[in-house]
């Protein structure tokens, strides 16, 4: 395992690309509506990053299991839990929710984010879903501090979404990030506290719990990157990077543009 810590000036490098992700994230939002398409949010994600001088870290993303990533975003509906491929088959309807996974990379560094949109009218249910989901990833940041380790990060995911009945996916994990948009170590959703790499000050990494409300089993589809519920119950995803320091953790991206837009709605 191979952990890089940032300096002062990467970290401030990695904070705006980060924030181009939020802003992206916030775009995306003014156009999730009834009878869009995944494809028509992507065409619009792709040119506002690259406006914005900055490259979609997503497209041409290599896979080990098969061709590189088509698309500049993850779009992932309902009983997809993440790298949905957007389409123009994928039209979203009332009721639904969407997962945007985003990355840029702008002057040399990642950003990373993941937000899940109501579409329409959420039944609440659903909605509770994506509460606890964010919740449990603003307590895992709350666990991301200098001396602790990444088990403490995903015993408190898990306990806290566990316990409202949810399944916490054991196959994908969060990272850490800077140069490459993957690097180590790996942030699982799930452990034990006092175990995994110790977490020092100037680490960089994407938490991002990926929750379902129905069992935690789930399967590759024949295109292999859409990962869906094996149930078919609905998913939820959040991604914040953040910066580990002595003190709390600073949370380089940005929700902000979203909750501005739809208000807090969970």
């Amino acid at each position: 395992m191979k952990i890089f810590l940032k300096t002062e000036d990467e970290i401030e490098l990695m904070r705006r690309a980060n924030q181009l992700v939020g802003k992206t994230l916030g775009e995306l939002a003014k156009h999730i509506k009834p009878g869009v398409t995944t494809l028509q949010l992507d065409k619009i994600a792709d040119e506002f990053i690259r406006d914005h001088g900055a490259i979609p870290t997503f497209k041409n993303f290599p896979n080990p299991f098969g061709g590189p990533f088509p698309a500049s975003i993850c779009t992932s509906v309902n009983d997809v839990v993440v790298h949905g491929v957007p389409d123009s088959k994928t039209v979203l309807k009332d009721g639904d929710i969407i997962s945007i996974d985003c990355g840029t990379l702008l002057d040399g560094f990642n950003g990373d984010s993941c937000y899940t949109f109501c579409v329409g009218d959420v039944s609440p249910e659903v909605r509770q879903l994506l509460k606890i989901t964010k919740e449990s990833l603003y307590l895992g940041i709350e666990q991301a501090t200098a001396g602790k380790r990444v088990g403490d990060i995903g015993d408190t995911v898990q306990t806290y979404c566990e316990s409202h009945g949810y399944g916490v996916v054991r196959e994908l994990t969060g990272h850490g990030i800077g140069k490459e948009m993957h690097e180590d170590p790996q942030i699982p959703n799930y452990g034990r506290r006092g175990n995994g790499a110790l977490l020092k000050s100037g680490m960089c990494i994407a938490i991002e719990p990926m929750i379902t409300m129905g069992n935690r089993q789930i399967w590759m589809m024949p295109d292999k990157w859409t990962i869906r519920t094996r149930d078919g119950k609905p998913a939820a995803h959040f991604e914040h990077t953040i910066a580990i320091r002595r003190g709390k953790a600073e949370i380089l991206s940005s929700f902000d543009e979203v909750e501005q837009l739809e208000g807090v709605l969970y």
